[in-house]
């Protein structure tokens, strides 16, 4: 009897964390590969596992030992219950950003016709949610990549979601237009924590949408001066922060904002997240 699926996707698990990666990611590539739910697998898993796909899960190896992120190699990631497709000109969407859509929705009329517009779309994931979520606000999308709002269309057309998507930088290309929210989760690592970073992130997200000058907070200051133009009296901002800024982009907004309330919002794991001004 040949090797089974379980002995191959173990060693090749194994093979990861000797190298100090995460060993569950070449079975969450695998399953996702084949379309597995838990119980595929559970049926499977002690049967011998074909040369198809004994080749797919080495070269799945190869590359994730080469950090390259799984959700590139599958090219989609789930996020607030749609799938994305993402490719290295994107950022991939992250599980903290959904407590960012979450709170946008929470915290707002659901009955309003709102004007909403995403700064730094990447995947199109921030708008297109809110979109499906409230599919009578009007929603714009902006990023400065051309390649990134590709991907952003894409995702729009593909979910069925009716975004306005615009390139520029920041809210430049929007200035004219009057928001009722604002909403972003823009770059904001500083140069000084480019060591800090896991090396999948380093050499295959795209610098653009990660690194900030002035210590990761230039994008919250031309946010905060240029929506000083275009936010309505009773708008809202609400922005994702680097888990150190909180205090950093607190400021920025009140002293943009004076009349309005700035709170710092802390994540599931208890780590500052997400800045309000409302």
């Amino acid at each position: 009897m040949g090797k089974t699926y379980r002995e191959v996707l173990s060693r090749a698990s194994s093979f990861l964390e000797a190298e100090g990666l995460e060993g569950y990611a070449i079975q969450y590539l695998f399953l996702a590969r084949k379309n597995w739910q838990k119980l595929d697998w559970l049926l499977h898993m002690d049967q011998p596992i074909s040369q198809a796909d004994e080749a797919q899960i080495e070269a799945d190896l190869q590359q994730l030992l080469g950090h390259r992120p799984p959700q590139y190699l599958l090219g989609y990631e789930e996020f607030y219950g749609h799938r994305f497709k993402v490719t290295e000109d994107t950022l991939i969407p992250r599980p903290e950003t959904e407590e960012l859509v979450a709170l946008c929705l929470d915290q707002t009329d659901a009955t309003a016709n709102l004007r909403v517009v995403d700064i730094g779309t990447g995947t199109g994931a921030i708008a297109v949610s809110l979109k499906l979520a409230r599919p009578h606000w009007q929603i714009a999308a902006v990023d400065l990549s051309e390649a990134a709002l590709a991907v952003a269309q894409e995702n729009a057309s593909e979910l069925g979601a009716a975004v306005a998507f615009y390139q520029g930088d920041t809210l430049t290309p929007v200035r004219d237009q009057s928001w009722d929210m604002i909403v972003s989760n823009p770059p904001y690592i500083s140069e000084q924590e480019w060591e800090l970073m896991d090396p999948s992130v380093r050499q295959f997200e795209p610098q653009m949408a990660l690194f900030a000058a002035e210590n990761g907070l230039i994008m919250y200051r031309k946010i905060a001066d240029q929506a000083k133009e275009c936010l309505t009296p009773n708008g809202k901002i609400f922005l994702e922060i680097g888990f150190q800024q909180g205090e950093s982009v607190r400021r920025i907004f009140s002293e943009a904002f004076p009349d309005k309330k700035v709170a710092v919002i802390q994540d599931l794991s208890g780590k500052d997240r997400i800045v309000a001004v409302q």
